[in-house]
């Protein structure tokens, strides 16, 4: 099994890590582990549809409603003459 050695890791953030380990039953590295491997473990995949995408994220918002103006006639083009 490799070893990864992290510096430069913020006090509070060490000392946030090492309270959610001892609340886990976990030693600090052991912590470590498992939030590497929920990370990693998440799909990443690009949604097909980003339009849908959007929708599913912000619908338990309650979402927005929004009136369309009413269509009239386009216009005629110009003419160069």
């Amino acid at each position: 099994m490799a070893s990864l050695t992290v510096r430069g890791i913020e006090t509070d953030l060490k000392r946030r890590l090492r309270i959610q380990a001892a609340e886990n039953g976990r030693s600090m590295e052991e912590e470590v582990r498992v939030i590497l491997r929920r990370a990693l473990n998440q799909s990443t995949t690009t949604p097909e549809n980003l339009a849908r995408a959007i929708q599913t994220r912000f619908e338990p918002l309650g979402g927005v409603e929004l009136e369309l103006p009413a269509r009239t006639p386009m216009r005629p083009p110009a003419s160069f003459d």
